[in-house]
This record gives structure tokens, sequence and C-alpha cells, in this order.
């Protein structure tokens, strides 16, 4: 309670304040009197200390250093009796307490100190009494809220009614995720300056109050919600909450725990939710359901219309070091979760969101061509990799798929998706977004291992290599020549300059070194591939 207040009591009746009338706001949370000159070492902060000064009598320059002690600890305020044995507050004591702005209190000399301290500590005593009595019924009433079924957000409004200011529940991105009052619109400037690096709260502190810069100048005070994640919520008070109004205080930590405790629970709901769905879709990727029929059976359990046309989209975390891949994913797997999770549902158009091991599905909705929404997905898309980047200090890359036409056409955008991933990440990029576009033969060709194309070259033209003749050279260019025209023996002949008989006679002198038909399916694409892999080798 306040000096001030305390100062109201009969008990203080006749009392003066003698110098540091400022300082009367300060705050008292009990009272002590004084039996020893060193006194100072068993006080603490708000404590507000009664004496007879006898130790000061002759001693001005020890009450002096009393003064400056209990102002450094900040204690609340120092009592005289005088007129006992000493006859006024020197003067100098008044001077230096003046300038400090703390509280000199003169107390009569009928005025028993036992009394004081007596009847204050009661006072002080009721008023807490009171003020745990009133958070005992906070308390009851938001575990009524809770156990009723009307969860968070009945806790919410209970609040605000009780304290009087409006009441928003934010994540740990200072993001509302509350449905109670309508979206603030100062938030969203709030959590810009939070995806900036700006840090509204230090940990470990109970409380922290600041204003935005806004037409109204809103006032906000956080209070943490502290739960078993690494990351805590916040309750949000729009409207300032002095450190000093231990009542409302007490109120508002009664509902941040009911709300902990709520917060646990439906996290523990959303994880089973989340591993069935994802234990779905898994299911459905690798194909073993037994039927379609169940498939879409299954789908409709989860959101997921047959006759819809989606739009696959999967993200991956870009980690070079795969041995503290799977600690980070395994830490911060949920909390990127939750960061997608948020972003896509504020979206205008609806996604469902599953993980397969250490990727990020998202299956979009699509009602229209997916040129008129390609904007959007990829400013959403943006604006996840930037939160991420931001939060976690991860980067995280993303693949498009072509759009399905239905839900059972979804594995094959899937593959489409992990294609575009995967080429994204051949290509050395890091942080990107990578649409599916059917790729032509020398970039599906680079994709692959040097190694492997070297040796698929070696083995195809072997033949050609063991018997080194200075016509083997002429007899692969007419063969290369010859698949290039769609092994039309005019065409070739006429491009290479030469009788359509000397085609044929060399066509037949690669066979024999081969070994097999060249006209047979298998070993003509085998032949075609042969040489395209020798004109990325010699590329490269």
């Amino acid at each position: 309670m306040k000096l001030y207040d305390l100062l109201k009591l009969p008990i203080f009746n006749g009392a003066t304040i003698a110098a540091g009338e400022n300082g009367t706001s300060r705050e008292v949370n009990t009272v002590n009197m004084m039996d020893a000159p060193d006194i100072i070492h068993f006080l603490k902060e708000h404590d507000l200390l009664v004496t007879t000064a006898f130790h000061f009598k002759d001693d001005l320059e020890s009450l002096l250093r009393l003064i400056v002690e209990m102002n450094k600890q900040g204690c609340a305020a120092l009592g005289i009796k005088t007129k006992r044995f000493i006859d006024n507050i020197p003067e100098k004591a008044i001077a230096l307490a003046n300038e400090l702005e703390f509280p000199l209190i003169e107390l009569p000399v009928q005025t028993s100190l036992g009394d004081i301290v007596n009847q204050s500590l009661s006072y002080i005593l009721d008023i807490r009494t009171n003020e745990l009595h009133q958070a005992m019924q906070a308390h009851q009433q938001f575990t009524n809220d809770v156990m009723s079924g009307q969860g968070i957000e009945k806790i919410l409004k209970s609040l605000s009614s009780l304290i009087n200011f409006p009441v928003v529940l934010l994540n740990h991105h200072l993001r509302q995720i509350d449905k109670l009052v309508k979206k603030i619109t100062f938030l969203e400037s709030l959590e810009k300056m939070v995806i900036r690096g700006y840090s509204f709260h230090w940990p470990k502190t109970m409380m922290s109050s600041f204003s935005l810069l806004t037409e109204t100048r809103d006032t906000i005070t956080l209070f943490p919600v502290y739960t078993h994640k690494k990351q805590f919520s916040y309750l949000a008070i729009i409207g300032f909450i002095p450190s000093t109004d231990r009542s409302t205080i007490l109120t508002i930590e009664q509902a941040t725990n009911v709300i902990a405790f709520e917060l646990m629970k439906k996290n523990a709901l959303n994880q089973h939710s989340r591993r069935i769905r994802n234990e779905f879709f898994t299911k459905f990727i690798n194909q073993t359901f037994s039927t379609n029929e169940e498939v879409i059976s299954r789908g409709l359990e989860f959101g997921l219309k047959n006759e819809q046309r989606y739009l696959c989209i999967v993200g991956d975390i870009d980690i070079q070091d795969k041995s503290t891949r799977a600690l980070q994913f395994q830490s911060e797997q949920e909390l990127i979760y939750e960061t997608i999770e948020a972003e896509i549902k504020s979206f205008e158009q609806t996604i469902h969101m599953f993980t397969i091991d250490r990727s990020y599905i998202l299956l979009a909705e699509l009602e229209r061509n997916w040129k008129t929404v390609e904007a959007s997905f990829l400013h959403l898309l943006e604006t996840i990799q930037l939160k991420i980047s931001t939060h976690f200090r991860q980067s995280i890359s993303f693949g498009i798929s072509n759009y399905a036409e239905q839900l059972l056409h979804i594995p094959v955008s899937y593959k489409e998706a992990l294609d575009a991933l995967y080429y994204g990440n051949m290509l050395g990029k890091k942080q990107f977004i990578e649409v599916y576009q059917p790729k032509e033969v020398p970039e599906i060709l680079r994709m692959l291992p040097y190694d492997q194309l070297k040796k698929f070259y070696v083995d195809t033209f072997q033949a050609f290599a063991n018997e080194p003749k200075k016509d083997h050279e002429e007899l692969l260019k007419t063969l290369s020549v010859y698949l290039e025209t769609h092994c039309q023996l005019s065409e070739t002949a006429k491009r290479l300059y030469i009788h359509r008989n000397t085609v044929i006679y060399r066509l037949e002198k690669c066979e024999e070194i081969i070994g097999r038909s060249i006209k047979a399916p298998e070993e003509t694409l085998r032949l075609r591939l042969g040489f395209r892999i020798k004109a990325l080798l010699q590329g490269i």
C-alpha cells in the first residue's frame, strides 16, 4: 500500500511529514521498529522504520548515513519520535531527506511505537488478506469457466470485466490468437517490430508495460503465460497496470495460471490430432490404402474433399550440417509448425497442413486459376520465410507442384513439389521458392552425379573403345545424326552429304560392334541418352 494511505490511520494522528513529501507515494510492505544502531542491515525494500532516535541524539552523521542507506535500499520512510531523546529532527537531516525525496515523519511523543507497528501491520495484513481472498475468488471463477467448457475466451472475458480493461491473448510472436475481441490494429505494428528484432519483455520478469505512439497512444501491459514450452504466450492488457496495484496483478496472475493449464491441455490435444492427420497423409502418399473409396472417406474426416482442386507445397528447413539438423528439428519443429499454422489461418484460401519426417506440407484449396492467385501465395511463403528466419535463425525453402484436379491426384502433386524442392537444392539455392516445371532432358541429366553420368556413357560406348579404329569416329557421328533424325536414312544421308547406302553400311557396322540392334526401342533410348551425356561431359 502507499505511504500516504497508511498515514491516514488513526494511530498516525498528530504525525507530520517533516521532509520528503514528494516521496509519500512510496510502497509500504511492512513496518519495523529500531532498537539497534546497525538496523540498516536488517531492513528490506518498502520497509517503514519507526524509532526514538536514541542512538542518534549525539550522532548526527549516523542519522544522515541511515537516511542515505535507507533511500538506496528502497525503504518507504523513516518515522522519528521527537521530544523524548531529541527535541526536533535536525535541519541537516531534513535538507538531505528533501533532496532525496525520502519521507521523514515526525511522530508525537505520546504515540507508542509498538502500537504504530502493530496497528500498521494489522492494517497491511488485512489488505493483503483481502487481496488474497479476491485472488482466490478470481481463480475459482476462472476455473469454473474452464470446467464449464467455455475455455480461454471466457476467461479473458471474465478477466476484462474484473479489471475494466480489454484483454487479448498473444502468442510468443506477440500475435493475437484469441477471437474474443476484434483484431486490434496496433498489434500489427507490434508484430512488425518483433520481426525487426525488438523485444518487449525480459525473461523471468513478472510483467512489462510500454506505450505505442499511435493516434490513441495506447499503453500495453504484458504478463507472460508460462507453460512447458520454451516459448511462452502473453496476456496483453490494453491499459496501464502499475506494479503497485497488487490486487489487480494477483487477479491477472490467477488468470495466467489457469490459461497456462488450458493451453497445455489444448497443446496435448493438438499434438494427438496432428499425429493422426500426419499418419493419414503418410499412408495416402505411400498409397497404402486398399481402395480409393477409403481415401475419400478418410480425407473427409480432415476436411479434404475429393472433388476439389489442390495445390501441394512442400517446405524444408535448409541446414547443411546433417548431424545437428535432427536435434534442431526435434526442439523447434513444433514452434515452426505453429508459426506456419498461424500464417495460413489468416490466408484468404483454405490451406491444410501436414508434416512428414522433416518436411512441412501445405495443401491449398484452389478456387481459381493458379496465375490469378500466384502472387498472394508467393507473398504468404515469403512471409513465412521471413518469420522463421527472424524467430529461429533458420531458412526454409518451398517446392510448389502443379495443381491436382482432385484429392486422389495429390500423390502425384506431392512428388512434383518434392522434385521442385530437390531441383532448387541441386542448384545450390537457399531460402528459395521453386515452382515445378517439366524438365528438359539436359536439365534432368544435370541433376545426376557426375560419376554416374560418366559410368553410363562409358558403359554405352564401351564396345567402340575396346576396338579403337580410325573409322569409329565416323561411325559414331553417323549413328548420332541417324538418331537425331528419328532414324530417317535419307535425312541422315542428306545432313552428312553421303550416299544413302553409305549410311546403311555404317549403321550395320555399328550394330556389329555393339552386338545389338539399334532399332530396338530400349537400345535407341540408351544410345540417345549416351550422346546427350557425352555433350554434357564435354561441357563440364
